[in-house]
């Protein structure tokens, strides 16, 4: 009776052993049909729980100061790396030169994701990524095709037709205006977008646009606006950056109203609209993915429908007073405009390359 019995527990042990090994080889077996280019790159997640925290910098192509594009990206940057449990830097350059020796630098070291941002950087990281090909990038408001690289990008257009369209419901005179950074293909988003809004709620609105030259002139951007005011227009957009304070200057001491860009700097007097830009959105859901193990290549595109831009009172909450020049009335119309952008009803068109 013993030995069949010990022949019987023999092949019990047996049969664990080697039904354990056959569950591992199953659950480690490569998956070669999911594999692509837009793979996710590997995170902290998938390690052990003693193993060193990821590194991120985040690279702007210029000091933050008072731009509120950059603040925004920093302010979403440092609270995913407080959140999620990263070690994030954030390296402000000065200059072309130390744009493409930041990014180089950080590639080489051991940050595990180095996410930068606008055109300006374009031409440092087509030559650095593919020098790095383990490594991983981002890249928001300007894209960049490389298989290691994601591209963040935004449908601004969509945004600046609903502020045109508010522009044109505002103005008496029936001329309103953009002060604009830079004669580039960015900005011509927000003036082609612009131009389209204003034009569908009056065909007749005379759209001035005039360029300042760089996105930090806040004297050139005012001496515009002044200019703009004096030929009839009563609604003038900021779209220079740094320069809209120039704009809002002007508006305060000439009368008419403005609005700015990427945050919200309405003050419920002069300022009465903002066209935003999520940058912190789109930085904390960047490295939220990374972390997560959900980070892939290619391009990421926000626009109303994502709540990546937008525009105070219409689609995003405003910290100041809705305006009596505006008016609920105006809103109302506003937000059935978003709404049929969002479901494709209105398509705005993207300026001719």
């Amino acid at each position: 009776m013993k030995k069949p019995l010990l022949l019987v527990l023999m092949f019990v042990v047996l049969g664990g052993v080697l039904a354990a090994c056959g569950s591992k080889n199953e659950n480690n077996a490569p998956s070669s049909s999911n594999a692509s280019e837009t793979t996710p790159a590997s995170a902290s997640e998938s390690a052990s729980p003693d193993a060193k925290p990821k590194k991120i910098a985040l690279i702007t192509p210029e000091p933050i100061g008072v731009n509120p594009f950059f603040q925004l990206m920093d302010e979403g940057f440092k609270k995913a790396g407080e959140e999620f449990g990263v070690e994030v830097k954030t390296i402000e350059s000065t200059d072309p030169a130390s744009i493409e020796q930041n990014i180089r630098t950080a590639a080489a070291g051991d940050y595990d994701l180095i996410i930068t941002s606008t055109f300006q950087v374009e031409d440092a990281l087509k030559k650095i990524a593919p020098e790095f090909p383990d490594k991983s990038f981002a890249v928001i408001d300007t894209v960049i095709d490389l298989p290691n690289v994601r591209s963040v990008a935004f449908r601004e257009h969509e945004a600046s037709y609903l502020l045109g369209a508010a522009a044109a419901l505002i103005s008496k005179s029936g001329t309103v205006g953009n002060v604009v950074a830079m004669d580039i293909p960015l900005m011509a988003k927000y003036t082609h977008g612009f131009e389209q809004g204003a034009k569908s709620v009056n065909p007749d609105v005379k759209v001035l646009v005039n360029y300042v030259g760089g996105f930090t002139d806040p004297a050139k951007a005012k001496e515009l606006a002044i200019l703009q005011n004096s030929q009839g227009a009563d609604f003038i957009a900021g779209m220079s950056a740094v320069g809209d304070l120039g704009v809002f200057e002007a508006a305060g001491e000439k009368g008419f109203y403005t609005s700015g860009q990427d945050s919200d700097n309405t003050d419920g007097k002069q300022v009465i609209l903002a066209q935003l830009k999520g940058t912190d959105a789109v930085a904390y859901e960047t490295v939220k993915d990374f972390v997560a193990g959900n980070f892939t290549y290619g391009v990421r595109d926000y626009g109303l429908k994502e709540g990546g831009v937008g525009l105070t009172y219409v689609n995003k909450e405003g910290k100041s007073p809705l305006s009596e020049a505006i008016g609920q009335e105006n809103v109302d119309k506003l937000k059935k405009i978003n709404d049929d952008i969002v479901a494709g009803t209105v398509v705005v068109e993207l300026p001719a390359q």
